[in-house]
Order: structure tokens, then sequence, then C-alpha cells
């Protein structure tokens, strides 16, 4: 494949896999009730019966809580690590799921201190007695939290995070892709896997379609089967109140995979596509892509950044607490990811009923990326174009000599094709021997056939013009109309009253770029003096 070919058409013509998936999924697990004060205080007071609501009655039950997931570490056999400060927690986790045999279980258990939202209790005085009571207030503490790693039968790698401390709210980490990969084990359909994703699937149909059934209630049963399985901080009696987690999302990556057929020709792809799209960050075109209009009073940041880890470079746009990143994985296909941060950014709720909805955003997002690059200019076909036209080519064995862009002559000629695009039966030598000769100021009479046959050959051979069948008459070809159209266009509109304009003979009131170019032109000379320093 030539490295030339534009975005739309690799796009169409050279990916071998296409699969829509919900990536990483970070989730709070929490109970609605107990996230502020005066629920705490409810708590305790009316459903637990205390005369006073304070921390000090949360103690005995986070003590019982963190002796029970410490117990069952044991009791399961289940290695209980100490997460030192800066580590990867995924690099301590990645031996344990190679090592791992069975369908499902729990791999091992690390305890780390993190800062966490908690409630506290501050004494107060009544001010009509002076006498001092306790009060509940939200805060934060640096406290113990538990990271349960774990591989399930139908969703594979997985983690549950929970706060040791009350009213001990989890996180809950999966990933699709691993969802996805497990599923397809169980109904025997063979693949090959990326790191985090498909490089190839037997039945790419039925693939899709376990992705799109990813739904939030196959989310919430995988909560509550390991929340019955593990130490649970709350009561029978608790959770028969009312007082059972929910779920609500933190962060959501939405992937999209298409997997090329060269591994060469995908990464000089990806480089082209960062190149030509470096303004895809303005606020113009990011509400283009996540389809919601930015104003000036849109918060966050609008910007394309590109990032390089060791040789591989990723685009990152910006919107708001969300992002798009694209990157080509592996060496062999190209990854687009929206990742939401605040389904908020979007006015979709956070609770997880609704990832319908922010499904569809972060798909959408990847796919109107796609089609924004896949309408940019291409900056090889445009060369190869130009370098077609203007530089000697051999075609079919033949040499033919250049059509120099600005040459009087070429110009003309590329005036006459376009004189006769319309004409039915083409032209003849003499009819534009005729024309060519006026545009260039000289009698007809001085221009002889042949000169205008090697002219019509350079023409032909180019594939601007085509010979009509059995005749010696000429047509414009498609494309040689296209280009003698922008070449003319570009010439007559553009290059010459342009350089008529900042040229220093221009008249001072008609120069009106050429404070333009003064201001690049200081700019220039600053930035190579500053190279020069640096030297």
């Amino acid at each position: 494949m030539s490295v030339t070919q534009s975005v739309a058409t690799i796009l169409q013509e050279k990916v071998t896999l296409d699969i829509e998936s919900i990536d990483r999924m970070y989730l709070n697990v929490y109970v609605p009730q107990l996230q502020t004060p005066a629920g705490v205080a409810h708590f305790f007071r009316v459903h637990r019966g205390a005369t006073f609501a304070s921390s000090a009655l949360m103690a005995p039950t986070t003590t019982a809580f963190v002796a029970a997931l410490e117990r069952f570490a044991r009791t399961q056999g289940v290695p209980l690590l100490t997460f030192k400060k800066g580590q990867r927690k995924d690099e301590v986790a990645a031996p344990y799921r190679a090592q791992f045999q069975g369908e499902e279980g729990v791999l091992f258990m690390g305890k780390a201190q993190e800062k966490a939202t908690v409630c506290r209790t501050e004494k107060r005085r009544n001010p009509q007695t002076g006498q001092p009571y306790p009060w509940l207030v939200q805060s934060t503490a640096v406290v113990n939290q538990y990271y349960i790693y774990a591989v399930d039968q139908d969703f594979g790698p997985f983690f549950l995070k929970f706060c040791s401390y009350f009213p001990y709210n989890a996180k809950l980490c999966l990933n699709g892709h691993e969802y996805l990969k497990r599923q397809l084990r169980q109904e025997g359909i063979a693949f090959a896997a990326l790191d985090n994703g498909l490089l190839s699937c037997a039945d790419p149909v039925r693939a899709q379609e376990i992705c799109d059934g990813l739904s939030a209630p196959l989310i919430d049963r995988l909560l509550r089967k390991w929340l019955a399985r593990l130490p649970h901080p709350f009561t029978p009696e608790d959770r028969d109140a009312g007082y059972r987690y929910d779920v609500s999302i933190l962060q959501a990556e939405f992937a999209l995979t298409q997997v090329l057929d060269r591994p060469l020709t995908g990464r000089v792809f990806f480089e082209e596509v960062i190149r030509e799209n470096l303004d895809l960050g303005r606020p113009d075109h990011v509400q283009l892509i996540f389809n919601r209009r930015v104003s000036k009073r849109t918060p966050g940041r609008f910007r394309t950044r590109v990032l390089t880890q060791g040789v591989e470079p990723t685009l990152h746009i910006d919107y708001k607490h969300s992002r798009i990143k694209q990157y080509h994985k592996e060496g062999r296909a190209l990854r687009t990811e929206t990742t939401i941060n605040d389904t908020r950014d979007f006015a979709i709720g956070k609770r997880l009923h609704n990832l319908p909805a922010l499904r569809a955003v972060g798909f959408a997002a990847n796919r109107r990326l796609l089609d924004v690059q896949a309408l940019s200019p291409d900056c090889h076909i445009g060369e190869d174009a130009f370098r077609q036209v203007t530089q000697p080519q051999v075609i079919a064995g033949q040499r033919v000599s250049a059509l120099p862009f600005a040459n009087p002559r070429v110009q003309a000629l590329l005036s006459v094709l376009v004189l006769y695009c319309l004409l039915p039966q083409g032209f003849a030598n003499k009819e534009v021997r005729e024309h060519l000769a006026r545009l260039l100021g000289l009698d007809p009479g001085t221009m002889t056939p042949g000169q205008l046959t090697y002219d019509l050959r350079r023409l032909r051979l180019h594939g601007l013009i085509e010979r009509l069948p059995g005749t010696h008459r000429y047509r414009v070809t498609r494309e040689g109309l296209r280009t003698a159209l922008f070449f003319t266009r570009v010439y007559a509109r553009i290059l010459r009253p342009g350089l008529a304009r900042i040229a220093p003979a221009a008249p001072s009131g008609d120069a009106v770029l050429r404070p333009y170019f003064a201001k690049l032109e200081v700019a220039l000379d600053h930035g190579i003096d500053q190279a020069k320093l640096a030297a």
C-alpha cells in the first residue's frame, strides 16, 4: 500500500478489524444516604438509636471491617501486601494475573494509605448553656485503602478498593475488552489479542454484539456478586433498612480499535494524521467532534497535544474534563479513545443507569474525530500531485519533461485547457495554437505545429489531456481540468497580486500585507538569533 493514500481511503479499505468497546471503567461504589454529615447523623441516631452521632460510634465498625478483610486474606490463602509510595499497582498485579490458573478468584489484597473524604467530629458549644456537644463535619484524611485484585469468570481481571473509614466508600475498576475476551473464550470463538483489545477475530460481528451487550445491569451484577463474597462493612439489618451500595461513573473510556493490514503503513499513516490535525483542539473543531456548543463561557482548556512515550506519539484533544486520545497500538492498530471524567460535561447524570447515553456520546466522538481527519487535506497527496505535473516523469517507458508551475508557457497552456474543457468533440492542434499564441503575445503564424505537438505530448503523458480514439483531437481529463483550474487560479489570484503587495517597489498605500510580513521577518530573525545562541 502506498503511504500517500488518503486517510479516508485507508479507513475504508485497509482496516481488517473494527471494534467499538467500552474500555476501562472506574466506578464509585457508595451508600447514597451516607454521603453528607446529616445523613450520617440520621444513620446513627435514628437507625441505630444512638443519643449522639459522633466519630466514636464509627470506630467499632471500622475495627471489625478491617479485621474481617485481613482474616479473609489469611483464611483464603490470599497474599496481603502493603503498596509502597509511588508504586504502580498494575505492575504489581501483572505477575499475579499471569500465574493465576483458575476461572475466578481473588489474586491478592493490597493496602495503601490514600486521601479520602470522611466524617469527623468537632466540638461545639451551645450558645445558651455553654455545654459542649459533638457535631459531624465532612473532612478529608489519609486512611488505609484495601485493594482487592480478583478475576471474574465473565469479566476477567478487575479490582475493588474499599476505604477502611466510615462510610466505607469503594471503587470498582473493570475493563470491557477483558469482558469481551472472556465471552469469546466461553463461546469458543477464536481470536488473537492485543494488550488491551483484539488483533483478529474469527467472528467480528459476534464480537461487536458482545461489546454492545456490556450493560449497566451486567456491571451492577458483577458488583453484587463480589460484595456477597467479600467482607461487608454493613450488617444485614443496615442493608434491610436501605443502606445499600449504589454505583456511579467516575471515569469511562470508550475505545475504537481499527486494525490495519500492515504495521509499517499504520505507523506512518498515524504520524501523518497527527501532523495534519494539530488544530483539532481549537474550540470550533472540538464542538464538531463532541457535538457540543462551545462559547467563551465554556470552562476548560481547548488544546491539541502530541505526547511521545519512547518512540510512540499520541494525539490528545481536550474538552472540559474529557479527552480524546489517539495512538498507534502495538504497531498494529489505530486506537481512538474518548475518556469522560465528568458525565455532566454532556448534561448526563453520574448514576450507572446513564451508561447508554454516555456510551453514545463517547463512540460518536470517536467517529466524528475520524470523519474530521478523513476530510482534512493530506500533505503527501498534494505533494505527489504537484510533483507529478511540475517535475519530469517516466510514464510507460517514455520520458516526459516537466510543466513548471510559474512558466508563462505552461500557465498559458493550462488557461487554454480551461477554455476547451466543455467541448464534446475535443480540440485539435491548430485550435490550441491560435489561442496559445495570443496568450503569449505572439503571432499565431510564428508558432509551428511541431512546437505545439511537443506541448500536447507533455499534457497527455502527465494525464491532463487524452486523445480521442481514431482522431488527432484531444479532450481535457477530469484531473486535467482540476489541475488547470487550480494552477491558473492560484497564479492569477494569489501569487501575482500577493507578491505585488509585499514587494519593496509596491506603492505604500497598496501594501496591505506588508506590515504583517515585516512582523514575520522580525520574528524569524529573532528565532535564528536565539538558535545561534543556544548552539
